[in-house]
Parts: structure tokens; sequence; C-alpha cells
């Protein structure tokens, strides 16, 4: 889909973004705030100011919303909760005690800042729910674009139990009147991918706009040797994210093993937040966590393979030939967005399907992450390094990326819903704190 055009002269609008405290929800609105910015708008957002912060810089407007954070407490996932078990655990124990938790610091921040559109993450179902309430025009970001494409249609029993219990959610702290699924705006849903990955929207896809992914610069979160890659030699990246920490000992440790079997022939940078390369190899010394600490090989004068906490991945990602990753929908495409192909496996959640779509795109291989030894990983780095086809079809993706428009595209499409929603505010007023749009806010955490 090409980029659509900027509506001429649009007048200052306010923008709320409602996100998670998840890092790879929040990444793909920060190209966008910035594009509305640069066009005079004012953006704020609805969250957790110590995950938005740490990545839009200490300057953006923040509504403070509680919440539990995945991985703690409550939310702390088993690493062999899989399938339809983990899609019904991410709900109950974190996703739904989320909208609940951020409903009122959601209300709050839509009475203090006065948007014209609420943008809400596709997982923060507070987001749509509060706005719909309030009488707020609201549009979807959609991280991923597995619930939209048909993941569900084989498990129609799954699909029904989400259904009930959105409604169920809409009862506590939305409309219990309204008819709108609060993950698919009813005006707007930004897909941050492309039919050439994903395919064609099996629903809500008169509503549904594939603007491919969102790039932007981000604060710098960790330091980097950059001179320890060897120009002459391929490098590959292995990641399985932030929220798979947990489950990736096994997996990370054969990655170790393969590229360890490839000595000489390309570098590794493995991503290993929690240390479990260093408690399970004894040859790995891992990295401190602060980002002003350097990053180190993974034993000295390693030219091989370098072992790392954190990593300003975008950067990197222009340096690698290939990519190791769990098949998250934000790391896929920001790799997929450099034409890089990739070694997939899957852990849960909508990795599978996201997956699925790499390989049927030809852009990469899939492995099985709780079954694959260091052989199978190796022959598919061998195949997506050596073999065109794969960085060929990778590239094809990224070209449909690029001319999506990203974050330019996003915004055209949020000020179209804005200056729709300026109009429909003169003719028929909404009810509820929202209605009108007067009072200024100034920069800051509220």
């Amino acid at each position: 889909m090409s980029e659509p055009s900027r509506t001429r002269e649009v007048p200052p609008r306010r923008f709320l973004f409602v996100v998670p405290p998840l890092v790879g929800h929040v990444n793909p609105t920060l190209g966008v705030a910035a594009e509305l910015t640069a066009r005079g708008h004012q953006v704020a957002w609805a969250g957790m100011p110590e995950v938005v912060q740490r990545l839009t810089g200490q300057g953006a407007t923040v509504y403070r919303c509680a919440g539990p954070v995945l991985g703690e407490g409550g939310a702390d996932r088993p690493p062999d909760v899989r399938g339809p078990a983990a899609l019904k655990f991410l709900w109950e124990r974190f996703l739904v005690p989320l909208a609940e938790a951020m409903a009122p610091g959601v209300a709050k921040a839509i009475g203090e800042f006065r948007p014209d559109v609420v943008i809400a993450d596709q997982q923060t179902v507070a987001g749509g729910l509060v706005a719909e309430r309030l009488g707020v025009r609201w549009a979807t970001s959609a991280t991923t674009s597995a619930e939209f494409t048909g993941a569900l249609d084989g498990m129609p029993k799954i699909d029904a139990w989400l259904d009930g219990l959105m409604a169920e959610v809409r009862g506590r702290i939305g409309d219990p009147e309204g008819t709108a699924d609060p993950r698919f705006s009813p005006d707007l849903v930004l897909a941050f991918t492309t039919e050439e990955l994903a395919g064609r929207p099996a629903r809500a896809g008169d509503r549904i706009h594939y603007v491919g992914p969102s790039i932007a610069e981000r604060p710098a979160t960790a330091d980097f040797p950059w001179a320890w890659l060897d120009p002459a030699r391929p490098a590959v990246l292995v990641t399985l994210g932030t929220a798979n920490t947990d489950a990736g000992a096994r997996f990370l440790t054969e990655c170790l093993e393969a590229v360890r079997a490839r000595a000489g022939r390309f570098q590794t940078v493995i991503v290993d937040p929690d240390g479990v390369l260093a408690r399970a190899t004894p040859d790995v010394r891992n990295i401190p966590a602060a980002p002003e600490v350097r990053n180190a090989p993974a034993a000295p004068d390693d030219k091989d393979v370098l072992v790392c906490r954190y990593v300003p991945q975008l950067t990197l990602l222009e340096r690698v030939n290939a990519v190791v990753c769990h098949a998250g929908h934000n790391t896929v495409c920001e790799t997929l967005w450099h034409g890089v192909p990739l070694v997939v496996a899957p852990i849960r959640d909508d990795q599978p399907v996201v997956a699925a779509q790499v390989v049927d795109a030809g852009a990469g291989i899939r492995v099985r992450f709780g079954r694959v030894r260091a052989a199978a990983l190796g022959e598919a780095l061998d195949a997506v390094l050596d073999e065109p086809r794969y960085r060929a079809a990778a590239e094809r993706v990224s070209a449909s990326f690029r001319t999506a428009g990203g974050a330019t595209a996003a915004a055209t499409h949020l000020e179209r819903l804005a200056t729709a929603s300026a109009v429909t505010h003169v003719e028929r007023p909404a009810t509820g704190t929202a209605a009108t749009h007067t009072t200024a806010n100034p920069g800051g955490e509220r």
C-alpha cells in the first residue's frame, strides 16, 4: 500500500498514546509521535513513565498509569507455558489486570490532556474502552498482525473465549452499551507491517491500514564496542527480545555452540539480558547491565562471539547479515526493514504466526525453539547467509515496508481521524469529560 497524501493545513491537534509496559509495543509508536510533533501537533502518553521515558527521552509528557509488569508477581509466566495456555495466561494474568489498573490513569489523562484522538495499543484495551466511554475517537496501534490475519480461525473456542473476555472487561471499565472490539478500533487500525509479509487481513480489513514499520531514532540505552566488528566478515545477531529471557537458556547455549563450530567464518553478537549464558557456559563472561559499562567479548580476545546484556538494535541491524530471533513482530519487522534474512524460533503468543509469515515470504527459516540443536541451527544460519534467495526475499519485504510510508503515513491517517473527530464534535458534542479540547498541557510526567 502506498503512502497516503498528507491532509493540507491541518490545525494543531492533540494525540494521546496509550501503551503497555512492553518495549516492543512502545517502539513502533515513537516514530509516529515524532512525526506528529514535527507537524505541530501535541503528543502525550498514558502508561508507565519508567518504561515510556526510557524510550522517548525525559522530555515526553507521560500520564502515569498503574498496572502489573509482565514477568513480575502474578504475571510471571512459567517458561514451559505455550500455545493456547500461554495466550490464556497472557490475557487473564497480565492484559486484563493491566487494563483494569490502567483505566483510571487513562481517564485522568483524557480529562486533563483532552486529546482529539487516542491511539490505543492493540493489547492495552483500557485505551479503547475508556476513550469510547468518554466519547473520544480512538485508533488502534497494532504491533502485531496475528490477530487480524485469521490466526484463531482454527481455534473457534479460543476466539469465542476472547470475545467473552472483552465483554467482561467492557462491563467493568468501559461503556456497557458499547459494541466495538477494544482490540480493533471501528475507525482506524494502524498495522506496522505490509501485505507482502502479513498477507491480506481476515478481519477488520476495511479499517486496517498497512503502514509498514515505524522506524525512529531512539535514545542510547547501551554502549557497544563497534570496533569489535570486523568489516571483512559477516555478522549475526542472536536475540530473544525483552520478554522471553527466562525461557532462553537452552536455546542460547545451542546458538553459542553452533557459532563456535563456525569460528573464523562470521562474528556473532548474542543478547543475553539475564546472563543465562554466563551461568550455563563457563567460558562466557557476561556484561553488567549498567549502560555506562562497556560490553566485552564472551572471553578475553574472543573475535568470534560477543555476549551483551543490551544492544542498540536498530543501529546494529545496519551492520549484520542475518538475525536469529524468537519471531517477535517488532524484531522481525526491524530486521526485514534492513533487508536482513532471519532464522526464527517462535516461543509463544503471536510468534508462531509471525514466523510463518517470514517463511511464507521466503525471508527466513523456522526452527523449533524447544528442540533445535546446534547442528540444525548452524545449517539454518549457513543457508540464510549463503543462499541469495533469502536475502532477496528480505529485500523485497524491505522495499514494501519503505513504500508503505511508516510513521509519515500513520501520522497522516491520524490527522484525518482527528479532523473527522473535530467535525463530529461541532455537529454533535460528545458526552463525558473529553467533549471539548481547550486546555493546554505543559511537559513532564503527570
